[in-house]
């Protein structure tokens, strides 16, 4: 089986994948299949499952007092990511974060990954805690998508921590892509650094790039040539999230810090429904998507979060 890497630098069109978010703690699987069954037509080259870090919350214990309880809102990553392999055949790339997560834990889900045959990987820093006014890394966990990054190397390497070796690679080690941020990551001090940062995390082996997403096509044009200019040649996938409800219009840019273009952001203050919203992102989605495949970009791959009906118009459009 060709890795995602080998499948986004060998194509010759433009593909289809698309993110899934695992089911919240004790719901059922049958949602995350519900969405890959109607955008399964469409081909996806593959597909993403993420991860979600461990938060602290309070919760009653009786008397009126509250214990402060580590808890992950979505589990399951590795063994949904799996699920859907054997269900569909379909290239599954499981998210794998330095936030919440020693490295000692990264290496039993890279253990875990590895007996599965998961071996295609997304690498991440991770969101901060809802606690936190920064990014703090769990005790003996790390900083940076980079040094996750080298973590994956030691263990295609055959190397586990504290110098102990294992030979579970064998010929077909971890592959792996990384973030782009087209309108720069929130923490970082200029695009210049940004940039930097992103060559860092080729250089050590990343394959390809999945942006954040975007509303200004011409952000992600100017944010692959600078990216061509500073020596990052591997394909640089556009992320693409279709507007759908009033929340969208104020969550997003907040959330992902990103921009609406003039005349989107124009449009979207005259609705006054969510269906008002569905109606003007999904045609601007496909405008989004027409122009960049016009421009042989490798995949749009597209942020599901439960608008698989929708994502299935814009396709059937495109």
């Amino acid at each position: 089986m060709r890795s995602v890497t080998e499948i986004l630098q060998q194509t010759d069109r433009t593909l289809f994948s698309f993110e899934v978010l695992p089911p919240l703690r004790g719901k059922s699987i049958e949602q995350i299949y519900g969405t890959i069954d109607r955008l399964l037509p469409f081909d996806p080259a593959f597909i993403e499952v993420t991860t979600h870090r461990s938060d602290f919350v309070y919760k009653e214990v009786g008397n009126g007092q509250y214990q402060r309880v580590e808890e992950r809102l979505r589990p399951g990553t590795v063994a949904i990511a799996y699920a859907i392999r054997q269900k569909y055949d379909v290239p599954v790339v499981p998210h794998v974060i330095c936030s919440g997560y020693s490295q000692q834990e990264t290496e039993y889900e890279l253990l875990d990954l590895s007996f599965l045959d998961l071996k295609d990987l997304l690498v991440l820093r991770g969101d901060k805690s809802k606690q936190d006014a920064r990014f703090i890394p769990k005790e003996g966990g790390l900083r940076y998508a980079s040094e996750l990054c080298e973590q994956i190397n030691r263990f295609n390497q055959g190397l586990l921590l504290f110098g102990e070796q294992h030979e579970l690679c064998g010929e077909r080690p971890f592959s792996y892509g990384v973030a782009g941020y087209p309108e720069k990551h929130e923490e970082a001090m200029s695009m210049a650094s940004d940039l930097r940062a992103l060559k860092r995390k080729v250089e050590l082996g990343a394959g390809y790039v999945v942006t954040q997403m975007f509303f200004d096509n011409e952000k992600y044009f100017q944010f692959v040539e600078r990216c061509r200019e500073a020596g990052i040649n591997v394909p640089i996938v556009p992320g693409l999230k279709p507007l759908g409800t009033l929340n969208h219009c104020t969550a997003l840019p907040r959330t992902f810090r990103v921009d609406f273009p003039e005349e989107l952001a124009n449009r979207l203050e005259k609705c006054r429904t969510n269906e008002d919203v569905k109606a003007v992102g999904t045609e601007w989605c496909i405008r989004q998507c027409r122009e960049l495949k016009s421009r042989d970009v490798p995949c749009l791959h597209f942020y599901t979060m439960n608008a698989a009906t929708q994502i299935e118009h814009i396709m059937k459009e495109v």
